[in-house]
């Protein structure tokens, strides 16, 4: 049954960030709309941020799945950006409620350990130092935020393709240039 419970309140939570901002719902809301108490929605969640951060985490699991079943990910990128569009306002709705900084966080956050596994994937059999490997993701997480805010700040109109393969041809310079620099020593 809490299983189920806290299935509803996800949903219910979804439904409403479809129809309104983030910083307009209010536990009150949730749970007078999925018809439990408040005591149960607080044996779930802590507060709003802590059921938020738990809708984030599962959308995020979604497509860190999609991108390590992908052989590039580019292909997991472009798709979680057309996903994005399609649901444009749920997107808005929570990027313009939240800090800016809750938001670059959660991001590099979730692209920084995404783009590192896809190095080592990338550069399996080159002994190159952890530290190298960190430095390229973490250069390659900043451009793709740096990607997406432009995408976001223009109404999501950017070709999501062509931006993504531009993106990911500058990625994979990036590691063609790591795995030659370890390779020749």
């Amino acid at each position: 049954m809490a299983q189920y419970t806290k299935k509803a309140i996800l949903q219910t939570f979804q439904e409403m960030l479809e129809k309104m901002p983030f910083d307009k719902i209010t536990v009150s809301a949730i749970v007078s709309n999925c018809e439990i108490s408040s005591n149960t929605f607080y044996y779930h969640y802590q507060d709003i941020y802590d059921l938020l951060d738990t809708w984030l985490s599962i959308k995020k699991e979604k497509y860190i799945e999609k991108a390590s079943l992908e052989i590039r990910w580019q292909d997991a990128g472009k798709a979680m950006l057309h996903d994005f569009k399609n649901h444009s306002d749920i997107v808005y709705h929570l990027f313009n409620s939240l800090s800016r900084e809750r938001i670059e966080r959660y991001i590099f956050e979730s692209t920084d350990d995404t783009f590192y596994r896809f190095i080592c994937r990338e550069t399996a059999g080159v002994a190159i130092p952890e530290q190298e490997l960190r430095n390229i993701a973490e250069y390659n997480s900043y451009s793709f935020l740096g990607f997406f805010l432009k995408f976001l700040w223009n109404q999501m109109d950017d070709d999501i393709d062509s931006g993504i393969e531009k993106i990911g041809g500058i990625f994979e310079n990036n590691i063609q240039w790591l795995k030659e620099k370890y390779t020749q020593k």
